[in-house]
């Protein structure tokens, strides 16, 4: 009986620190998810404003991102696409304008991070995506 009691706690120790393991990899995978999908929608914004000849921008909110076109006749930008972002928070210096030629008009340094790490990424002039984890 003593011998069953002993296995069933050594059992619980494993099995805790095993699912506080996993519960920090969440984290690690929920960051990484968030940094794919600002990539994502910087790639898409370049692709649209290539292929419409057009100038789209992408505005970032501390959970969300929009990307928005700009529309010659009224001189204003119209929402295009947006979407939230879970599980990392996200800080941007600026609103990159992506050009019909593929270039940006406003470059950008993009911050992504939550309780595991963080993440910077950078806009080049011509469109170039740089991504970076930064130290803890």
């Amino acid at each position: 009986m003593i011998e069953a009691v002993l296995a069933l706690a050594i059992l619980a120790v494993i099995i805790t620190a095993a699912s506080l393991s996993f519960l920090n990899l969440a984290a690690k995978y929920r960051l990484e998810k968030a940094v794919g999908e600002v990539r994502t929608a910087l790639v898409s914004a370049r692709a649209k404003s290539i292929l419409n000849g057009r100038r789209f921008r992408v505005r970032f909110g501390a959970d969300f991102y929009r990307i928005e076109t700009y529309d010659e006749n009224s001189g204003l930008w119209i929402p295009d696409a947006s979407a939230g972002i879970e599980g990392a928070a996200v800080t941007a210096n600026n609103a990159p304008v992506f050009t019909p030629e593929g270039g940006v008009t406003n470059m950008a340094t993009i911050k992504i991070f939550n309780g595991w790490g963080a993440y910077k990424m950078t806009l080049a002039i011509t469109g170039r995506i740089k991504i970076a984890r930064l130290p803890s």
